[in-house]
């Protein structure tokens, strides 16, 4: 017994854990890793709260949010006026898209690598926010599928809507003719009698 008992304990005992330290050189600890990975994304999204926390009041700070807001207007009102352009002046056009053929196709491909970066930051950030949206708008279900059942028990195909129940002030109420100001004033113009 004292032989199998040092070989376990050689193992597994003494405070450390042999056999997963050995494992631990090969494979990292998912634990481990999870928490470093936690820490990592709180010290991003630390640095990133710390930058946009001090308020931009310069006049460079307003010039940079005012030119990032410039392409996509830029992009989509410059591809009408290309349209326009061509209906308007189609020599003009033709001479400028000559132009534009000359244009190497490295450049193209440059072109379109900053134009999908551009936008697909502004794609992300859109997405997120329409979840974010989403979200708090099916917050709101419960309350609205309440209000949807409360209106259509209020409609008046449904048998008993009308119905006062135990309450004799209303079932009096809804036998009275209610007042009517256009039939009174037709009334007046005419020479008929009121009791009709």
């Amino acid at each position: 017994m004292g032989m199998i008992e040092r070989m376990f304990q050689m193992i597994f005992g003494g405070g450390n854990n042999v056999l997963r330290d050995t494992v631990e050189v090969f494979r990292e600890n998912a634990e481990a890793g999870s928490k470093r990975g936690a820490q990592v994304q709180m010290q991003a999204m630390t640095q990133y709260g710390a930058e946009f926390a001090a308020p931009r009041q310069g006049a460079f700070d307003r010039f940079m949010d005012g030119l990032n807001r410039v392409p996509r207007p830029a992009l989509a009102l410059g591809t009408l006026g290309m349209f326009i352009a061509a209906m308007v002046d189609p020599l003009w056009f033709s001479q400028r898209m000559q132009g534009i053929a000359l244009v190497p196709e490295p450049m193209w491909w440059l072109l379109g690598v900053i134009v999908s970066f551009y936008f697909g930051a502004r794609h992300q950030v859109k997405s997120q926010q329409f979840q974010r949206e989403i979200v708090g708008t099916m917050a709101h279900v419960p309350q609205v599928m309440s209000n949807i059942k409360a209106l259509r028990a209020l409609r008046a195909a449904s048998v008993g809507v009308a119905d006062a129940g135990s309450d004799v002030r209303l079932a009096s109420a809804s036998l009275l003719p209610d007042a009517n100001a256009a039939l009174e004033a037709w009334r007046k113009t005419t020479a008929y009698p009121a009791t009709m």
